[in-house]
């Protein structure tokens, strides 16, 4: 998408305990950008596709058409009157945001799948998506303005599309990957479907996750292969653990029942002794609704 301008305007493996504890501590004082780039990672297009998503993102991309078409931007504010800069800017801008809406939402689970860095294949997409774009504006624009093949070299024109999809298609994934960061106050229903959170789970993981651990504003998501951070608050994960059957044992732990091996008991205190390893506090308050439910927590 570009403007008919008049004149160019310028998560690891096993490790020790002390091994993990200084990987945590690195982890949990990440700098704001390491943040950014660690959401940008996410891949929220279940909740992307579907008819109220995408009505909401094309309704977006007509504001900021119409937001371009007032303001007239690389001097496409003196080529007309507002009614055809309206009429050219949010026809673009619908076009735009089509194309990357679509083309976003299958490039960011295989780039997420292959652990492709956010920031390298944006860039990517947007150099991919400018060859397209900037011919339809052009042969576009040509029609309102047909002075426009003689004023703007090719060069200048696609240079232009670059800047602007590049701009737009890393603010349109940003917003997205924000938005799949449930605020800690939020409380959400729970699921009752697929596990929304072994999408959290590199490849070199599985898909069996036996339990989540609190740490700080991060879960740790464990499996018998190893374990990974993620940035999420641990009630906002357990909403997501869909059908896998499983509780929150302990304040700052959830484990799922298929992982727990025995009971390790040391005077009133209880640990439930995973498959892997791993020991999970269990809370006082919690022992009788376990054994409730049937979990192997011994007698009362």
């Amino acid at each position: 998408m570009t403007s008919p301008a008049r004149r160019p305007v310028a998560a690891a493996s096993p490790v020790s305990r002390t091994g993990e504890r200084v990987r945590d501590t690195a982890n949990g004082s990440a700098s704001a950008g390491h943040r950014y780039s660690r959401a940008m990672n996410e891949t929220p297009t279940r909740s992307m596709n579907t008819p109220r998503a995408w009505m909401i993102d094309l309704a977006a991309w007509a504001v900021v058409g119409a937001i371009l078409g007032a303001v007239g931007p690389f001097g496409s504010f003196f080529n007309d009157t507002l009614p055809v800069r309206l009429a050219y800017w949010m026809t673009l801008a619908l076009i735009s945001g089509a194309v990357i809406g679509a083309s976003v939402r299958w490039v960011w689970p295989v780039a997420r799948r292959r652990r492709v860095p956010a920031w390298a294949w944006v860039a990517l997409l947007g150099v991919a998506i400018t060859g397209p774009l900037g011919l339809f504006a052009r042969v576009f624009a040509m029609g309102f303005w047909p002075g426009i093949r003689d004023r703007v070299s090719l060069i200048e024109w696609f240079g232009q599309t670059l800047l602007i999809e590049l701009v737009f298609l890393a603010a349109y994934v940003a917003a997205h990957a924000r938005a799949a960061q449930a605020p800690s106050g939020e409380t959400s229903p729970m699921p009752t479907g697929a596990a929304r959170i072994l999408d959290r789970l590199p490849h070199r993981l599985g898909r069996d996750l036996l339990c989540l651990q609190m740490e700080d504003h991060y879960v740790r998501l464990h499996t018998p292969e190893g374990s990974v951070l993620g940035l999420t608050p641990l009630r906002t994960a357990i909403t997501q653990v869909g059908a896998i059957e499983g509780m929150q044992v302990h304040r700052s732990w959830w484990v799922a029942r298929q992982a727990v091996q025995g009971v390790v008991q040391d005077g009133r205190n209880l640990r439930l002794k995973l498959v892997s390893g791993l020991e999970a506090p269990v809370a006082r308050s919690k022992v009788a609704e376990l054994r409730a439910a049937g979990w192997p927590v011994g007698e009362a």
